[in-house]
């Protein structure tokens, strides 16, 4: 009488032990993945156009209007 219900236990024991470990597994196969993946497909920021930085340099003072309508021009802006 006991052996069956002592079976019963048994097998959802080694059931959930399973379910644990494949768990586990699994975890470690998306964290291991996840911190092999290349950074620069995580990062949403984009590196600057060249009219990005064109921008910049006329608003820091480096390139004058001239220069800088010139280049615009000359990319095809």
């Amino acid at each position: 009488m006991m052996e069956g219900q002592g079976w019963g236990h048994m097998g959802a024991g080694m059931i959930f032990m399973a379910v644990f470990w494949i768990l586990v597994i699994v975890f470690v196969v998306m964290l291991v993945a996840r911190l092999l993946r290349p950074r620069a497909s995580n990062d949403t920021a984009q590196a600057p156009t060249v009219q990005d930085v064109l921008k910049r340099r006329y608003a820091a003072g480096e390139i004058g209007r001239d220069e800088y309508e010139q280049k615009m021009r000359d990319i095809g802006t």
